[in-house]
Protein backbone atom coordinates (compact mmCIF):
# COMPACT_ATOMS: atom_id res chain seq x y z
CA UNK A 1 0.00 0.00 0.00
CA UNK A 2 1.52 3.30 -0.93
CA UNK A 3 2.72 6.14 1.34
CA UNK A 4 1.91 9.81 0.11
CA UNK A 5 3.15 13.12 2.14
CA UNK A 6 2.69 16.23 1.44
CA UNK A 7 5.19 19.14 2.24
CA UNK A 8 5.80 22.61 1.45
CA UNK A 9 8.67 23.86 -0.04
CA UNK A 10 11.27 26.31 2.50
CA UNK A 11 14.35 26.28 0.21
CA UNK A 12 14.33 29.91 -0.72
CA UNK A 13 15.70 28.39 -4.72
CA UNK A 14 13.26 25.71 -4.57
CA UNK A 15 13.94 22.68 -5.78
CA UNK A 16 17.07 23.16 -8.16
CA UNK A 17 19.96 21.81 -8.91
CA UNK A 18 21.43 21.22 -5.53
CA UNK A 19 18.70 19.83 -3.62
CA UNK A 20 17.43 17.70 -6.31
CA UNK A 21 20.04 16.07 -6.56
CA UNK A 22 20.17 15.66 -2.58
CA UNK A 23 16.12 14.39 -3.16
CA UNK A 24 17.52 12.08 -6.26
CA UNK A 25 20.57 10.30 -4.04
CA UNK A 26 18.47 9.76 -1.10
CA UNK A 27 15.14 8.22 -3.44
CA UNK A 28 17.61 6.04 -5.34
CA UNK A 29 18.97 4.51 -1.99
CA UNK A 30 15.29 2.23 -1.75
CA UNK A 31 14.02 -0.31 -4.25
CA UNK A 32 10.61 0.97 -3.50
CA UNK A 33 8.62 3.64 -6.64
CA UNK A 34 8.79 7.13 -5.68
CA UNK A 35 7.47 9.83 -7.31
CA UNK A 36 7.20 13.58 -6.84
CA UNK A 37 4.15 15.94 -7.98
CA UNK A 38 3.74 19.37 -8.30
CA UNK A 39 1.33 21.46 -10.49
CA UNK A 40 -0.81 18.48 -11.86
CA UNK A 41 2.52 16.58 -12.63
CA UNK A 42 4.54 13.63 -11.45
CA UNK A 43 7.66 12.48 -11.84
CA UNK A 44 10.33 9.54 -10.99
CA UNK A 45 11.95 11.10 -7.69
CA UNK A 46 15.07 8.86 -9.19
CA UNK A 47 15.18 11.23 -12.53
CA UNK A 48 17.66 14.28 -11.61
CA UNK A 49 16.06 15.53 -15.15
CA UNK A 50 12.47 14.55 -14.10
CA UNK A 51 12.68 16.58 -10.93
CA UNK A 52 14.32 19.37 -12.17
CA UNK A 53 11.77 19.92 -14.65
CA UNK A 54 9.09 20.56 -12.93
CA UNK A 55 10.52 23.93 -11.21
CA UNK A 56 9.80 23.52 -7.89
CA UNK A 57 10.20 27.18 -6.01
CA UNK A 58 9.41 28.44 -2.82
CA UNK A 59 6.58 28.44 -1.01
CA UNK A 60 4.98 24.97 -3.62
CA UNK A 61 3.30 22.40 -2.30
CA UNK A 62 4.76 18.68 -3.77
CA UNK A 63 4.01 15.28 -2.62
CA UNK A 64 5.94 12.08 -2.49
CA UNK A 65 4.64 9.01 -2.83
CA UNK A 66 6.17 6.00 -1.98
CA UNK A 67 5.16 2.42 -3.49
CA UNK A 68 7.39 -1.27 -2.74
CA UNK A 69 8.78 -3.60 -0.40
CA UNK A 70 10.82 -0.74 1.86
CA UNK A 71 8.25 2.46 1.53
CA UNK A 72 8.29 2.92 5.37
CA UNK A 73 12.02 3.12 5.51
CA UNK A 74 11.97 4.90 1.98
CA UNK A 75 9.34 8.32 3.08
CA UNK A 76 11.30 8.09 6.59
CA UNK A 77 14.62 8.86 5.09
CA UNK A 78 13.14 11.36 2.72
CA UNK A 79 11.17 13.24 5.45
CA UNK A 80 14.74 13.31 7.25
CA UNK A 81 16.33 14.36 4.47
CA UNK A 82 14.15 17.29 3.32
CA UNK A 83 14.07 18.58 6.89
CA UNK A 84 17.69 18.01 7.79
CA UNK A 85 18.74 20.00 4.35
CA UNK A 86 16.03 22.56 5.21
CA UNK A 87 14.42 21.68 1.48
CA UNK A 88 10.53 21.43 2.62
CA UNK A 89 8.28 20.75 5.60
CA UNK A 90 5.68 18.44 6.09
CA UNK A 91 2.27 20.01 4.69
Amino acid sequence: MAITKEFKVIEETGIHARPATLLVQAASKYTSDITLAYNGKSVNLKSIMGVMSLGVGVGADIAITVDGADEAAAIEGLVATLKEQGLAEEA
